[in-house]
């Protein structure tokens, strides 16, 4: 389970064996397919990161890839990383009477716009915030969307899934009153904790990021205190010892980073919680205070499962590719000894299927070779039907992982998957 860390594949390596993702030069460098076994675990992260968003209160909401440069103006994003976005899109006036020429109807204001795929999903958020008035009784506000978004990395940087140009990120955008910033970040980093916890994804520490006397941040030294003394605030309720990282902020804020390091001594961010009081002064963003006034909300950002790529990159090279079975592609290979079994391995397939489960039934070849070839798919159970099983309504089952091999009542097998996929549990049990 654990192979010496000189002998652990990285999920590129992996990939060859177990189908996830795809390139081609066609598509573009940075930009994977996700094959069908890749979207399994997709959805799976994505489910996860909206049942943890839903469980803190937040809504869902969905924004377009694109906006006006204008937009990234506003927000800043322009200025700081014009040379990581995408080039703008012009969007010129086009032949007389077509659709999108300055004269035809929906396009005021359109003609010699110029579009940008969004390096960040915030300042559609913050639009999504500002499209009502609201009230102090309301806040805070938790926006919720899986979104992509875009950054041109150089081709020399990608790699495989872990460096992309299109990035799905799972992202929430509070918005809140001053006195409620410190509990809505140890909301979030409980949250992004817990995230990595059912992921089995190992936190080695937190980085409490913080400015150095760099020129380039955002905001009054005041706003700045009192947002790293919130951090501070929340990763103390929330028992977290921090690392402080000068030099790291986001140029609109500290922020709290889930550092991982992996095998090859490579550290990455698996999460953040970000506060921002750019945002907020750049979209004009307020809400009705209790004495009548209108008073400056503040952004929390907070990335809880992180970027679907970078996860699953990481979650591949952490279990070798044999995933936990709530996240398997393919949950379990049911293989009947014989044709005189296939009824009794069919009604099997089924009674998973019944329960949302995801099994996959190979009949032909050898068991031998059955059973290799469900190893290499490195799929977390294997369950073979031979004449006495069939008869006893039974099923002899292997958890490869967990090296546990015996016999089982169909329905036994069926409760107990249905139970390790429901609780997102780390394992079966048996």
């Amino acid at each position: 389970m654990n192979p010496d860390p000189a002998d652990r594949l990285d999920h590129r390596e992996l990939n060859r064996d177990l189908a996830i993702f795809a390139t081609d030069p066609l598509a573009g460098s940075g930009l994977p397919l996700w094959l069908p076994d890749g979207a399994v675990i997709f959805g799976e992260l994505e489910r996860l990161a909206a049942d943890l968003a839903k469980a803190d209160g937040c809504v869902p909401v969905k924004t377009p890839v694109l906006g006006k440069r204008a937009l990234f103006e506003r927000s800043g994003h322009w200025a700081k990383f014009a040379e990581d976005m995408f080039p703008p899109m012009s969007m010129g006036a086009g032949p007389a009477g077509s659709e999108g020429s300055a004269g035809s109807a929906g396009s005021a204001g359109e003609s010699g716009d110029e579009l940008v795929l969004r390096p960040a999903n915030c300042p559609h958020h913050a639009l999504v915030y500002k499209a009502r008035q609201h009230s102090y009784r309301e806040l805070p506000i938790r926006l919720h969307e899986l979104a992509p978004m875009f950054r041109a990395e150089r081709s020399g940087v990608l790699s495989g899934l872990s460096r992309v140009r299109q990035i799905n990120l799972d992202d929430t955008h509070v918005f809140c009153r001053p006195d409620q910033v410190a509990d809505e970040a140890g909301k979030a980093l409980v949250s992004a904790l817990r995230a990595q916890e059912i992921l089995g994804l190992r936190v080695d520490y937190v980085r409490l990021s913080l400015r150095d006397d760099s020129p380039s941040y955002l905001g009054s030294a005041e706003q700045w205190d009192g947002a790293e003394v919130a951090l501070q605030k929340a990763a103390s309720a929330a028992g977290v010892a921090t690392v402080e990282a000068p030099g790291e902020a986001a140029f609109y804020g500290p922020k709290l980073d889930l550092q991982v390091i992996d095998s090859a001594g490579r550290e990455e961010t698996i999460a953040t919680v970000q506060i921002d009081f750019n945002q907020p002064e750049r979209f004009d963003l307020s809400y009705d205070a209790a004495d009548g006034s209108r008073r400056r909300v503040v952004m929390v950002h907070r990335g809880t499962v992180g970027s679907m790529e970078r996860v699953t990159a990481a979650v591949l090279e952490r279990y070798q590719g044999r995933l936990p079975l709530w996240l398997a592609p393919t949950q379990v290979a049911v293989l009947p000894v014989s044709p005189a079994q296939d009824q009794a391995a069919r009604g099997l397939v089924d009674a998973l299927l019944a329960e949302g489960l995801r099994p996959r039934l190979d009949p032909d070849g050898s068991l031998g070779a059955r059973i290799r070839e469900s190893r290499r798919r490195r799929e977390p159970l294997i369950a073979v039907i031979g004449s006495a099983e069939a008869d006893a309504g039974e099923v002899q089952v292997r958890d490869v992982a967990a090296g546990v091999e015996g016999r089982i009542l169909v329905a036994d097998l069926v409760a107990a998957m249905k139970g390790a996929y429901v609780s997102r549990a780390a394992g079966v049990a048996w």
